[in-house]
Parts: structure tokens; C-alpha cells; sequence
């Protein structure tokens, strides 16, 4: 009789199936990594995205305002422009002015004091065209900022 006849092997392959589940989970677990960073950083372009439309609508009161009061808008009376600041971040600022004239009591020989109260307000975006931009509104990626204030001429 032979020795090597009476001995039983073991049944191999549970540690193959066993070695492919393992590479199977870790795959998965790459590609959930992978995903999550990618929608890290489309999150994070839409915040620098929002930030430079909050600081081009910023512009476009500063701009606004120095036009009703000091510029060609004296009387305000529905002005408005859209500035092209695309070449410094991608925006575009749509500026509007509209005025009004109140009576604030009167001087000291009895005359009425009037003041014209500006309203000017900046809408900023990410737009080839003027802003707001409804076509662009539904695509992902457009950014929009809307910025209003008040002012009088006193």
C-alpha cells in the first residue's frame, strides 16, 4: 500500500472566494472615496463661485451708488446697466437705481426740505447675458447674488 493514497486534501477554493470578495469590497470602498472627493470639490468651486457673485454685487452697489450720487443717475429714475466683470471673475452685474422724493419737514424760513431716497440694487451671476438669468438659473453650476440698498441725497 501506498502512504500518499490514504492521505485526504483538503478541499481548496474557499480561499479564493473568499481573497475575490475582499478585492470586491475594497473596490467599492475606492469608488465611494473617489465619488465623495469629486463631490467635495464641485462643492467647493460652488462656494468660490458664490463668494466672487457676493463680492460682484458688492461692486455693483459701490458702483450704483456713486452713480446716483455723484455720476449721471442725479434723478435715478429707472436706470440701469449691466457690467461686464467676467475677465476678473466670471461675473456679470446687473445694477438698477430707482428714486423718490420725500418731504422732511421744513428749513428755517418755512420752505419744505425734500429728499430723494435711492434704491439701487445689484444682481450678480455667472451668466453670458444680463442678470438675473432665468435660462441659466436651471443648469447646474449658475451662481447668482442680489445685493440692495438705500440711500439719500442728504
Amino acid at each position: 500500500m501506498n502512504h500518499r493514497s490514504r492521505i485526504r486534501r483538503a478541499p481548496r477554493g474557499l480561499g479564493v472566494v473568499a481573497v475575490i470578495v475582499v478585492l470586491v469590497l475594497l473596490a467599492a470602498v475606492a469608488a465611494a472615496v473617489v465619488r465623495l472627493g469629486m463631490q467635495g470639490q464641485t462643492m467647493v468651486q460652488q462656494d468660490v463661485q458664490a463668494l466672487r457673485a457676493a463680492a460682484a454685487a458688492r461692486s455693483g452697489i459701490d458702483w450704483g451708488l456713486f452713480q446716483a450720487l455723484k455720476g449721471s443717475w442725479a434723478t435715478c429714475s429707472a436706470a440701469s446697466q449691466t457690467l461686464d466683470l467676467s475677465a476678473d471673475g466670471g461675473m456679470r452685474v446687473t445694477v438698477s437705481c430707482s428714486s423718490a422724493v420725500y418731504n422732511e419737514g421744513k428749513d428755517s424760513t418755512g420752505a419744505d426740505q425734500a429728499v430723494r431716497l435711492f434704491t439701487i440694487d445689484a444682481v450678480a451671476c455667472n451668466s453670458t447675458t444680463s442678470c438675473p438669468d432665468a435660462t441659466a438659473a436651471v443648469r447646474s453650476g449658475y451662481v447668482e447674488a442680489r445685493r440692495q440698498v438705500q440711500a439719500t441725497d442728504r
